[in-house]
Parts: C-alpha cells; structure tokens; sequence
C-alpha cells in the first residue's frame, strides 16, 4: 500500500514539474496590437463587441510567449481553464483596450479565453490570469505614447515590426504591430528574431472604419 502511495506521489510530482517546465519554457514575449480598421479588411467581415464601435486606435491582440528560434510553446496547461471571476475588475480596461472584433458580435469573453488558454498558460509559472492580463493592459498604456510616430519616422526596426496588409485598392494598410517583452512582461527588449509577416510600402496608411468597409454594424 505505501509502495503504491509513493508512486502516486511521484507521478503528481512529475506531472507538476512539467506544467512548470512548459511554462517556464520561453525566451521573451511578443506584445502584439492591430489597427481594427486594417482588421476588418483582412477578414470576409467584421462586427463591432456588444459595447460597442471601438475606439480609432489600437487593440490588443495577444501578449504570446516564444522562443529565440522563432518558435513558440502553445496551449501549456490544459487544466487551467480561462475564469472570468478572476480579472472582473479589469473588464472595463479589456473591453476597451482590447476588444474583440470577431463575428457573431460578442463580450470579449470567447477571445480573452482563447488568448489565456494558448499563449498565457505558457507564462504561468510567472504570470498568474490575473497579471498576465493586468501586464498586457499596462504595455499598451506604455507602448501608445510613441508607437505611431516611431513607425512614421521607421525608427527602432528591431524593436518593432511592422505587419501589413493591402486592401482592394492597392493601399498598404498598418495591420498588427509587434513589440518584444522580456520574460516578467515588464520591460520592451530588442527582439531576437523577427515575427514572419507581410511588407509594407513606404507609405502606410491607418484605415478608419467607413460606410464601405466590409464590416457589420451592430
């Protein structure tokens, strides 16, 4: 009987160890924004979340761990499953700094559980949901301040990468923009390697929502 008991033991032990091991496992985030005019072109159609249009600015898409080669870990911690309760009084920052824009129009909650349960279960051993959430609304708060003048004047390459997409008229449209974050998602770092993406022209533009773009309304 302790003979079975121990190898119980064990086996917990192991199997902790290695959510930590999986967790731990990555070298720097990228802390990544879109443009959700440029978001609505990319897609067949877009919806406005049930609080409404968002703001002409940017919003975050994800806060993702990854590694030095390129690579990235995913879905880390099956058991740790997206709960709202824990970041109830962070909701009002997330529905405005990062909404969704997915169809059918919804609250956030199907895109915030996504984004927990495939990047930030990766970073748990360092960030619980709370503060995973809780940095990835305060790199924003830094980041805004200069982002759009550093891309107008092409400055800090390494630092930020640029993704576009071009819509039916030819237009390169600033899509998503990735920023490099070290392991405590505290501090922007040169990034290590550079995300694949689409490049841009040498004029981009910030598309607004508009009467034809091919979004709905809601």
């Amino acid at each position: 009987m302790k003979s079975n008991s121990s190898i119980l033991i064990k086996l917990l032990v192991l199997q902790c160890l290695a959510v930590v091991c999986l967790s731990q496992s990555f070298d720097f985030f990228y802390f990544v924004q879109q443009w959700p005019g440029s978001y609505c072109d990319t897609r067949q159609s877009c919806c406005y979340p049930e609080t409404g249009k968002p703001d002409e600015d940017f919003g975050i898409h994800g806060l993702w761990p990854n590694y030095n080669d390129g690579t990235y870990p995913s879905s880390c911690d099956r058991s740790n499953s997206f709960d709202e309760s824990k970041i109830s009084d962070l909701l009002s920052r997330l529905e405005k700094d990062w909404p969704t824009l997915a169809c059918p129009s919804g609250d956030g909650i199907k895109f915030w559980g996504h984004e927990w349960s495939k990047h930030g279960t990766c970073s748990e051993s360092l960030l619980d949901q709370y503060s995973y959430f809780q940095k990835a609304l305060d790199l924003k708060a830094k980041s805004l301040e200069s982002i759009k003048e550093a891309i107008e004047q092409a400055l800090g390459v390494t630092t930020i990468f640029i993704d576009c997409n071009v819509d039916t008229r030819g237009n390169h449209q600033i899509y998503q923009v990735y920023l490099c974050v070290d392991t405590s998602a505290s501090n922007f770092i040169e990034c290590p390697v550079l995300p694949h993406g689409r490049p841009c022209g040498n004029k981009i533009e910030f598309p607004s929502f508009s009467s034809d773009s091919n979004h709905d309304e809601l």
